[in-house]
């Protein structure tokens, strides 16, 4: 164990420092110092292939060298020469590296056969019976090794043996492929793991090598304890892999090296178990010198090896003579002094310990103290309040305890600690203190002491000290778990106290509780109260979203879930559909603060549906219903479609549960009247879509696969939850259909999306990323409204590196009593939460937790840049209804809220499955929009025109409009409000792959070629209230204008739209346009059935 020599640390970069060395060799002195470098290089990385084969292969060179007259050294060298570097010596270099590395299975056999050839050499100049005894006996043992080149080693054993022991060719050869048979099963099983590293090595991918390994790591490690036949081969291969892992891409992974430390401590029971131990410590803190786990376990094991006080002294001032121990703060320099402060207390306490042992640790254990005080104070200031868990200071009690008997001395640490909030307010440091004065107290003569408190305090021995640290702690009115104090502080006095103190004790808690749960209430009160206006904020201010089919990139994260979370039960047709209608109406309204959003049901329609052929041509939903009822519950029709020569149908029927799917699969073979049916299994039929154009919609999708095959039904998400979903699901007639439509998967769609097509699975979903989906988000409540961002970054910094901090503020400045904190790792945040949870912090105990997300995204809005400069510009001014106003304009041409009202309209009617582009390119044609926001939970958009005309020329037009099923209206943005998406019963097409446009009504003159579902209600605004309809986007005017405008021209009733809204609108046309869009008005006017 040698630290003060600067050696190079890890295979690479021995092999470089290495290389010069030998360049350099120009002399019979310089070779001898590079095979010393070669030495030490071997004996800190023994399981490096490299830097053996480098090692054998320059001894061998300088064997060849002093014995070659033509090599350039003098005649001394090489007398020299031949006395270090001889034959044998060489030979038996190259067996020594074989042993280090025979068990690393996919590469030893380049050392082996490197060696092999050598003694071969030899060999076939001498041709001696030892000679061929020798390599016999080599073969033999590496035979039963286990690797992957043993087919190749066995032919040159073959190969051998036919020339130099042919009698005895058969029977040896029988016997040692008799004896491989074992090591033949473990390079099998080991063999799928090999080929998958070389693949992920062959693509130079380090992460997929690294998952890999890991993988490989754990199952070996698992096999390991398995092999109980033979557990010394198990474990030697197991070592193998480590050397593999630890000499290449895992080399300065801590976590890899604590792995490797763990199993050797744990399956190694040799004498030689210690030893071996300590040098791969040795290894592991030259690689991660930062790592105080690896230097505490490293001191633990020189302790336990009984190395000298001065060479475990050594190790720990090798720890600390660098500041890498401070690189992720104090935690590892912690870990470090805990296990140097353990040792000098065992060395203390030990019966035989002398005098000099004490006094050691007299010196020691306070200036580990003063030592990571002095440190931290150096790296976090005045905030520095010590270790949270206080474990230095609880071994320094430990030794005034027993040890030194300074009872009061230890007693003042505690009290010390006791100054400080960070322990002051953490009801665990206070029930440890506890316990230590009472067992002070139980180590005292107890004669006259009972258990049970008597009626006449006379005699009774009490633990007062005790019971004083209990009262200090219940008197913390911020410590973390108030609770917990109050119930161990009334065990305690019921158990120990007279009668007296027991009544003081009993009215002093339920005082103390009462402010607890005060401090509760107004806790929840206010985290409740900053959370709904948090988050309302966060739905006013959310940042402008480019247009989504301007953007070429993947599916967002959010887009690659495979299951829709929010989904509108499909209804039967009969009676229940309405009543169903308003309970789902009812679940949409808001939660009020403090309510979770309730989780949604998982489906899973891949495996509960089936596809069911020959049904009778003019089957209808509810006979089909009925039919299959008898196997369980079915959630939804999916597809009816009848067959092009309109002979039978075919349908997907979703159930419950795939029990019951299965169950009806037993109708296969069976009559449905007349007609008999074939029903099989659904899966493989659907396909998942995502990465199509934001614009896309049935037709497009119908048209994409119309080469592909029949396609029975698309389903579209739900938009409630999140808008910025994209994808849906395309179910085929016919697997092989569905097969062919995945060839499409990665194809580009208008030079710029890379499509999406895989097999539908519900099981796998893609890998989020970001912060919180990678939990590397914290979240830190009941913050002091005070603390800056600069403090939190500071003190979260400790625990990791601070990528982002967001506090939420008021408009006065103050914090809102909450935070988010992103951290570079998962692990880093973990651990911040561990240490900083239930923490003070300023004058608040800190709740810290991990993010949790929430997939909520209830809108979403396009703004056209083009035109941002029509709407208002300062971020904090707000429209009408609230939403953020757009900035970027000249306060010259700022429009009022007025204008801004008079030139938006609502678009309702609006399916909660259509996205806020199919929505854009439907109202685009209508005029120009400055914005839009969709809102699929109110079944509609507010748009904004970029003018008034154009708004009301775009309502009429929109109006009555029929879009995918389903008839649009228009209206004020408070009518959206109180709007609700609307719903559709199952949808019946027939035809299978036609185009929807195409697709009519079903009656009497075409019943073959259609089936519709019963038409959807159609809400009109206004319908029930007397009187004119105002115009679409405008504030209802005053009676007296309503009044004036309210006449009939011609006999005919007025135009819908009020006075001002006609009056603007015909000022902005002239001669026969005008005369076009009265017209217009009319036709729209009695298309809704306004009557005069």
């Amino acid at each position: 164990m040698r630290f003060d020599m600067a050696t190079p640390v890890g295979e690479e970069s021995w092999l470089a420092y290495l290389d010069e060395a030998v360049r350099n060799a120009t002399d019979l002195e310089k070779r001898v110092h590079a095979i010393e470098l070669y030495k030490r290089a071997v004996s800190l990385e023994p399981g490096s292939l490299r830097l053996w084969l480098a090692y054998c292969d320059f001894f061998w060179s300088l064997w060849g060298e002093s014995q070659d007259s033509s090599s350039g050294w003098s005649e001394e060298e090489r007398m020299m020469g031949r006395e270090l570097f001889s034959f044998g010596a060489a030979l038996a270099l190259w067996q020594q590296g074989y042993e280090s590395i025979k068990y690393r299975v996919s590469d030893s056999h380049e050392l082996w056969n490197r060696w092999i050839s050598h003694e071969m050499g030899l060999l076939s100049k001498t041709r001696t019976p030892d000679g061929i005894k020798r390599i016999t006996h080599l073969y033999r043992n590496r035979l039963v090794t286990p690797h992957l080149t043993w087919e190749e080693t066995s032919q040159a054993f073959s190969s051998f043996l036919s020339e130099y022991n042919r009698n005895a060719w058969e029977d040896t050869m029988k016997e040692v492929t008799g004896q491989a048979q074992e090591t033949k099963r473990l390079i099998a099983d080991r063999d799928p793991f090999e080929i998958r590293l070389r693949q992920a090595q062959k693509s130079q991918d380090v992460e997929l090598e690294k998952s890999i390994m890991e993988e490989y790591l754990e199952w070996e490690m698992l096999q390991s304890k398995r092999n109980n036949d033979h557990p010394d081969i198990g474990i030697d291969l197991c070592c193998g892999l480590f050397d593999r892992a630890l000499t290449g891409v895992f080399a300065t992974d801590e976590t890899m090296w604590n792995e490797s430390v763990v199993f050797l401590s744990s399956s190694k029971l040799n004498s030689r178990a210690v030893s071996n131990l300590l040098d791969v410590l040795e290894r592991a803190v030259k690689h991660c010198p930062w790592s105080g786990k690896m230097w505490n376990r490293y001191i633990l094991c020189a302790e336990e090896a009984n190395l000298s006080f001065t060479e475990i002294e050594r190790i720990k001032h090798a720890a600390t003579s660098e500041d890498q121990l401070y690189k992720a703060g104090m935690e590892s320099m912690i870990e470090m002094y805990v296990a140097w402060c353990g040792f000098l207390k065992r060395r203390a306490v030990d019966a035989g310990a002398g005098d000099e042992a004490v006094d050691v640790a007299d010196v020691g254990l306070p200036a580990a103290l003063e030592n990571v005080a002095v440190v931290g104070k150096r790296l976090y200031g005045k905030d520095f309040q010590g270790d949270p868990k206080f474990r230095l200071e609880r071994i320094y009690i430990q030794y005034l305890t027993e040890r030194k008997g300074a009872i009061d001395e230890a007693r003042a640490q505690w009290n010390k600690l006791a100054s400080v909030p960070i322990h002051a307010d953490s009801h665990n440091f206070w029930f440890r203190y506890y316990m230590w004065e009472m067992l002070i107290f139980s180590s005292k003569p107890a004669s006259t002491r009972s258990p049970t408190p008597l009626s006449n305090a006379n005699g009774l021995r009490v633990p007062t000290l005790a019971t004083s640290v209990l009262a200090r702690a219940v008197a913390r009115t911020n410590i973390d778990w108030p609770e917990k104090v109050l119930e161990v502080y009334l065990q305690h006095c019921n158990d120990y106290e007279p009668p007296a103190s027991m009544r003081r004790a009993t009215d002093r808690a339920h005082k103390a509780a009462k402010e607890i749960r005060r401090r509760r209430e107004r806790e929840q009160q206010e985290k409740d109260e900053a959370y709904v206006a948090y988050y309302a904020q966060q739905q006013q201010q959310q940042p402008q979203q480019q247009e989504e089919s301007l953007i070429p990139a993947e599916p967002p994260a959010s887009e690659t879930k495979r299951k829709r979370d929010d989904i509108i039960a499909e209804g039967e047709a009969s009676a229940k559909a309405s009543k169903r209608q308003k309970n789902e109406d009812h679940l949409t309204t808001p939660l009020t603060a403090g309510q979770e959003q309730p989780a949604p049901a998982k489906r899973d329609r891949e495996h509960t549906t089936v596809l069911v052929e020959g049904l009778p041509a003019d089957v209808t939903q509810v006979k089909l219903r009925q039919y299959f009822k008898p196997y369980g519950h079915i959630n939804n029709v999916t597809a009816l479609v009848q067959e092009s020569d309109q002979s039978t149908s075919t349908a997907l029927i979703e159930f419950k549960t795939a029990e019951e799917a299965q169950s009806a699969l037993l109708r296969d073979g069976k009559y449905f009247g007349q007609s008999q049916l074939r029903v099989t299994s659904g899966h493989d039929l659907t396909l998942y879509l995502a990465n199509f154009p934001p614009a896309a919609d049935e037709n497009f999708i119908r048209d994409l696969f119309k080469d592909c095959g029949t396609i029975l039904s698309i389903r579209w998400p739900s938009l409630k939850v999140n808008t910025h979903r994209r994808f849906c699901y395309v179910s085929f007639r016919d697997r092989d259909a569905a097969a062919k439509a995945t060839g499409m998967d990665g194809s580009l769609l208008e030079d710029k999306y890379r499509l999406v097509a895989k097999y539908s699975d519900p099981g796998q979903k893609k890998r989020r990323e970001g912060a919180l989906a990678e939990g590397r988000e914290v979240h830190i409540q009941n913050l002091d409204r005070f603390a800056p961002e600069s403090e939190l970054r500071q003190v979260f910094g400790k625990y990791g590196t601070v990528l982002r901090v967001n506090v939420p503020t008021t408009l006065a400045g103050k914090n809102k009593g909450f935070a988010f904190i992103d951290f570079e790792t998962k692990e880093q945040a973990e651990k911040a939460v561990a240490e900083l949870n239930n923490t003070k912090f300023r004058s608040q105990i800190l709740q810290v937790d991990l993010s949790k997300d929430s997939k909520i995204r209830s809108s979403a809005k396009i703004v056209n840049a083009e035109r941002q400069s029509a709407s208002p510009a300062p971020s904090s001014a707000k429209d009408a209804e609230g939403d953020q106003a757009m900035g970027d304009a000249q306060p010259a041409n700022k429009p009022t809220l007025d204008e801004i009202k008079t030139r938006t309209i609502s678009l309702m009617g609006l399916p909660d499955t259509v996205n806020d582009a199919r929505v854009r390119a439907l109202v685009e044609p209508h005029g120009a929009i400055v914005q839009m926001t969709l809102q699929p939970a109110h079944g509609g958009a507010k748009v904004e025109f970029s003018d008034a005309a154009t708004a009301g020329k775009a309502a009429l037009q929109l109006d009555g409009m029929e879009f995918e099923g389903f008839k649009l209206r228009t209206g004020s943005v408070e009518e959206l409000r109180h709007a609700k998406p609307p719903h559709k019963e199952d949808k019946i097409t027939y035809g299978g792959n036609k185009d929807t446009k195409s697709q009519k009504p079903k009656d009497s003159s075409d019943a073959p070629k259609t089936i519709m579902p019963p038409p959807a209600v159609v809400r009109r605004p206004g319908a029930q209230k007397p009187g004119p309809r105002r115009a679409i986007g405008f504030a209802r005017v005053r009676q007296q204008t309503e009044a004036g405008s309210s006449g009939a021209t011609n006999g005919k009733p007025a135009p819908k739209s009020n006075a001002d809204f006609k009056a603007m609108f015909l000022a902005s046309s002239g001669g026969k346009e005008t005369e076009k869009k009265e017209k217009g008005e009319e036709s729209a006017g009695a298309e809704n059935g306004v009557d005069g």
